[in-house]
């Protein structure tokens, strides 16, 4: 592993942590679509991983664009996110919690990217790579718009399906 002596060497290693994140997201949202049972949800997972592949590809403009190899460092973060969300597939829990489960999690995905986002943005700002900006800004709006659908999901369909089930074993 290169030494980070410089803020730009700095930013560089918070690009490959971020796009091994992605990576990482890109083999764990499938698995996410396929755990859910509420369409919705499927749909936001299913919609949210071309969204993902497509941030890996700005992110491999963003490596070329700073003339830097295309290459990740393992992002221990977002593995321990997405180990998080699959502990909770494997309790057995009924389909409407677990949904509520898979969306926590998802969230909890998604405000670590936007803080990781939000913080690359800034660094390239910083170091006047303004096209470098752009890329990520465009990521970062599509993060914060996949956390709204979630919470809008959750407010509409899916924690009042768990709620109603509680509800239904006290009767």
């Amino acid at each position: 592993m290169a030494k980070i002596r410089t803020f730009e060497d700095l930013f560089l290693d918070e690009i490959k942590d971020v796009y091994n994140a992605e990576q990482q997201l890109t083999k764990a949202l499938p698995k996410m679509a396929k755990a859910a049972s509420t369409p919705e949800l499927k749909q936001a997972f299913e919609k949210h991983l071309e969204e993902t592949r497509e941030q890996v590809r700005r992110l491999e403009q963003v490596f070329e664009e700073l003339g830097a190899p295309v290459k990740g460092k393992t992002c221990q973060g977002m593995k321990g996110l997405i180990e998080e969300g699959q502990e909770l597939v494997k309790e057995g829990m009924e389909s409407e919690v677990l949904d509520a489960g898979l969306i926590g999690a998802a969230q909890r995905v998604e405000h670590y990217e936007i803080a990781a986002y939000g913080t690359i943005c800034s660094m390239a700002g910083t170091l006047g790579h303004a096209k470098v900006v752009k890329l990520l800004e465009q990521t970062l709006k599509e993060e914060k718009a996949a956390d709204e659908k979630l919470t809008q999901i959750a407010e509409s369909v899916v924690n009042i399906r768990a709620a109603e089930l509680g509800e239904e074993e006290e009767e």
